[in-house]
C-alpha cells in the first residue's frame, strides 16, 4: 500500500499540460474541485469523468499513475459506498431487514457520493504529478505575494508546504524499509484484529519519526550552511510568465463549469 501513494511524485514530461504557468495550475485544480460540488445530477458527473480523461491523455501520463493514486481511498470508498447505500432511506424500497433498507436513493447518493471523492483525488494528483515541486513553490509564493504586504510570509508558507510535498516520496520509501527490516525480523502486519495492527504500527511509527526528526535537523543545517535567510532578496532561475495555453486552460475550466450550472439549470430546473 505504501507503493501506491502517488501524493508528491512528479511524472517528468513536455505535454501542454506540463508547459502551463504552476499559477494557472492552482487555480483551476480549485476551480475542478469547485466544479466537483457545483454538480448536483448524476448524470452530470459525465463531461467531468471525459474531462479528466482528455487531461490524462493530453498530458500523456500512464493510467496506472492515476489509478495508484486512488488505491490507497478504497478503503474510504467502500466505507462511504455502504453507508451511503443502506442507511439513506430516499426513492423505492428495494431491500428491508431490521434495520438495514436499500433503496434507490441510497444507490443513486451512494455512487454520486463515490464519484465526487474518486474525482477530487485525481484531480489532485494531476496537478502533482503534472508539476514539479519548486514549480509549485513558485506558483504559490507569486499567488499569496499580495499577502505579503500585510506581514503574510508567502514565501516561508510555500516554502514550508514545498518542503512537505518533496518528502512524502521520502518517508514513504522510508517507510517501505523500515516494514520489511521489521517482517524480517519476524513482525507480522497481516494477520490479527485491528488493535493488534495498530500496535504492530508502533515499531513502524517510532522509527519512521526518528528518521523524520533527523532529516528535518540536516535540512536546516544544509539551509543555514547555504545562507538561506527567507525569500527576501531572493532572485529565481525561471521567471514565471503566462502564455496562450494558459488563457486558453482557463477558458476551457470556465466553459466547463458555465455549461455545468446552465445544463443543470436547463434539464433538472
Amino acid at each position: 500500500m505504501v507503493k501506491d501513494i502517488t501524493l508528491g511524485q512528479y511524472f517528468p514530461g513536455n505535454s501542454p499540460i506540463h508547459r502551463l504557468d504552476p499559477r494557472t495550475k492552482l487555480l483551476l485544480a480549485l476551480a475542478f474541485i469547485v466544479l466537483t460540488f457545483l454538480v448536483k445530477e448524476l448524470v452530470m458527473f459525465v463531461p467531468v469523468i471525459l474531462f479528466v480523461g482528455a487531461v490524462v491523455f493530453i498530458a500523456r501520463l500512464p493510467l496506472s499513475y492515476l489509478l495508484k493514486s486512488l488505491k490507497p481511498m478504497r478503503f474510504l470508498i467502500i466505507l462511504m459506498l455502504l453507508f451511503n447505500l443502506f442507511f439513506v432511506s430516499s426513492g423505492r424500497v428495494l431491500f428491508e431487514w431490521k434495520f438495514i433498507k436499500l433503496t434507490t436513493g441510497g444507490i443513486e447518493q451512494s455512487i454520486f457520493i463515490v464519484l465526487r471523492l474518486l474525482l477530487l483525488v485525481s484531480g489532485t494528483s494531476l496537478l502533482t504529478l503534472t508539476t514539479t515541486p519548486v514549480a509549485l513553490t513558485d506558483g504559490l509564493e507569486r499567488m499569496l505575494s499580495p499577502l505579503a504586504k500585510i506581514g503574510f510570509p508567502a514565501h516561508d508558507m510555500a516554502m514550508m508546504m514545498t518542503i512537505a510535498l518533496r518528502f512524502i516520496p521520502t518517508l514513504l520509501e522510508e517507510t517501505e524499509r523500515i516494514i520489511k527490516a521489521q517482517t524480517a525480523r519476524g513482525a507480522d502486519f497481516e494477520s490479527g484484529n485491528i488493535i493488534k495492527r495498530a500496535r504492530c504500527m508502533i515499531p513502524i511509527l517510532v522509527p519512521l519519526f526518528v528518521s523524520s526528526f533527523r532529516r528535518a535537523d540536516e535540512l536546516a543545517i544544509a539551509m543555514e550552511s547555504r545562507c538561506y535567510h527567507g525569500g527576501e532578496g531572493r532572485t529565481k532561475m525561471k521567471v514565471l510568465k503566462y502564455s496562450v495555453s494558459d488563457l486558453i486552460a482557463v477558458l476551457i475550466m470556465a466553459a466547463l463549469i458555465a455549461g455545468t450550472v446552465v445544463l443543470q439549470g436547463v434539464l433538472f430546473a
